[in-house]
């Protein structure tokens, strides 16, 4: 297949995957279950473009792994966090607002923006596999690798240290400040934006991949200013008076060692 269709082909599923997960949230009353299915919609397009596309074997594998790994993780950590909680306070906010209208402007303020969003950000995916220049493994390949698994190590571990944290009744009403976290507030976060970089080069080591840079920045963006640690960083501070200590001593994002505390 060449590559607008493609594009089109996968832009398709993307809208059938998103149209069946908003008649799921209808059934359920529970627009949130988006969240679990974000990291599944990446795996999919993978497999999609492993199966459409003819490039280097070897780096089809390599990235759709990569992706498989990261997006089976994401999704099961947010389906065991979110287990019996209800819909997510933000989503409950927007059915708030729109009332009865929700249950068809959630298509689009949800379902269909993420699946754009979706669709747009996964373009290192389908560049790493398109191309076979070159035919073998590169330098490129393996530092998109390493740079995936700082990333992956940062998201995966800064999540499992947090659950720990909260599991213990003692630290309610605590700020998580030990382990990733006295590096940086959002060690998941962070680690997140560090995977999407290691796609992307990755997919820059390909002939013409240079051009899905607006991926990683995009994400980056997202989890830096849209819902990620703006939008997290407001209620904490809100519900948690000694964060804003832990803000004057503690990097945002990326990983740095502690200030001295005023």
């Amino acid at each position: 297949m060449d590559l607008p269709e493609i594009l089109g082909l996968s832009a398709l599923i993307v809208l059938a995957y998103m149209l069946a997960i908003w008649l799921l949230s209808l059934i359920k009353r529970n627009a949130s279950i988006v969240d679990i299915f974000w990291g599944l919609g990446f795996v999919l397009l993978a497999v999609v473009y492993f199966v459409a596309t003819d490039g280097f074997v070897g780096r089809k594998v390599l990235i759709t792994a990569l992706v498989a790994v990261w997006g089976f993780r994401l999704s099961l950590y947010i389906l065991w966090r979110n287990w019996g909680k209800g819909e997510d306070y933000r989503y409950r906010k927007w059915r708030v607002e729109a009332g009865e209208r929700f249950w068809w402007t959630s298509l689009f303020q949800v379902f269909l923006l993420q699946g754009a969003l979706l669709w747009l950000i996964a373009m290192p995916i389908l560049a790493a596999q398109f191309s076979d220049d070159p035919d073998h493994f590169s330098a490129l390949d393996l530092l998109g690798a390493l740079v995936w698994g700082i990333g992956f190590f940062f998201e995966a571990v800064g999540d499992w240290q947090l659950a720990r944290f909260k599991s213990d009744p003692a630290n309610k009403g605590k700020v998580m400040r030990s382990g990733l976290w006295a590096y940086t507030r959002h060690p998941n976060y962070f680690g997140d934006a560090t995977a999407w970089w290691g796609y992307y080069i990755i997919a820059a080591g390909t002939a013409g991949g240079y051009w899905t840079f607006f991926s990683p920045i995009l994400m980056t963006v997202l989890l830096l200013r849209v819902s990620g640690v703006a939008l997290l960083e407001r209620t904490q501070v809100q519900t948690k008076p000694q964060y804003r200590d832990y803000i004057e001593s503690t990097s945002a994002f990326f990983p740095w060692f502690p200030r001295r505390r005023r």
